[in-house]
C-alpha cells in the first residue's frame, strides 16, 4: 500500500511539473492552451481505454462466474433428482419386502 502511494505521488508530481512547464514556457497563450488541451485529450483517451479494458475484464469474470454457477446448479439438480429416484426405488423395495413379511406372518399359524 505504501509503494502505491509513493508511485501515485511521483506520477502526480510529474503531471504537475509537466503542466507548470507548459504554462511557463515562452510561447503564445493560444499555443500553450492548445498544448494543454491536447495533453488533456490524450490523458482522457488513455483513461477511457483503461476503463474500457477494466470493464471488459470485469464483464468476462462475471460471465465466467455466472456460467460456473449455472453448471453447479445444474449438477446439484441432477444429483438431487438421482437421489430422489434412488430413494423412491429403495422405498418401493422396502414396502414390497414389508408386505411380503406381513403376508408370511398371516400365513403362518402360530
Amino acid at each position: 500500500m505504501k509503494a502505491d502511494k509513493i508511485i501515485l505521488g511521483v506520477l502526480g508530481g510529474v503531471a504537475v511539473g509537466a503542466l507548470l512547464g507548459v504554462l511557463f514556457a515562452p510561447e503564445k497563450g493560444d499555443k500553450t492552451r492548445r498544448k494543454i488541451m491536447d495533453k488533456s485529450n490524450d490523458y482522457a483517451d488513455e483513461l477511457k481505454d483503461k476503463l474500457d479494458t477494466l470493464l471488459g475484464t470485469i464483464t468476462n469474470k462475471y460471465e465466467k462466474i455466472w456460467q460456473e454457477g449455472e453448471a453447479l446448479v445444474s449438477e446439484g439438480k441432477s444429483k438431487l433428482y438421482d437421489a430422489k429416484h434412488d430413494g423412491e426405488a429403495l422405498l418401493a423395495e422396502e414396502k414390497s419386502r414389508f408386505q411380503d413379511a406381513k403376508n408370511d406372518m398371516k400365513n403362518t399359524n402360530i
